[in-house]
């Protein structure tokens, strides 16, 4: 018994049938090969992400050369910071700030609660 034919854009014959289905299986494998990828890539990213370190509370700029005094003690996340930048700690900010290096005006580190008592 012959059955009903669709219209569709596939071809009619077996050959050519078996091949759009060998072509499809092999561009499926490559497909789902690079979703894994994609996926690896995606999970890795996500651990570097958790796995870094908090931003420092404090920033020093630092001048244009390696010789060049400090320009700046900035808070961490200052919109301000220039991007010579260096995270330091508590002591160090106000070692630098008694030495003279510039309070930044933008997030006024010298005025934090308790930094100059």
């Amino acid at each position: 018994m012959a059955q009903a034919r669709h219209a569709t854009d596939l071809p009619p014959d077996l050959l050519r049938l078996r091949t759009l289905e060998t072509w499809l299986s092999l561009t499926l494998d490559q497909v789902r090969q690079s979703i894994a990828a994609a996926e690896q890539w995606e999970a890795e990213r996500q651990r570097g992400i958790e796995a870094r370190p908090p931003d420092p509370n404090w920033l020093l700029e630092l001048g244009l050369n390696r010789d060049a005094p400090p320009v700046q003690v900035h808070l961490g996340d200052c919109w301000n910071k220039g991007k010579r930048t260096r995270g330091i700690s508590r002591d160090v900010a106000l070692r630098a700030l008694t030495e003279g290096v510039k309070a930044c005006r933008a997030c006024r580190p010298d005025s934090e609660p308790g930094f100059l008592d």
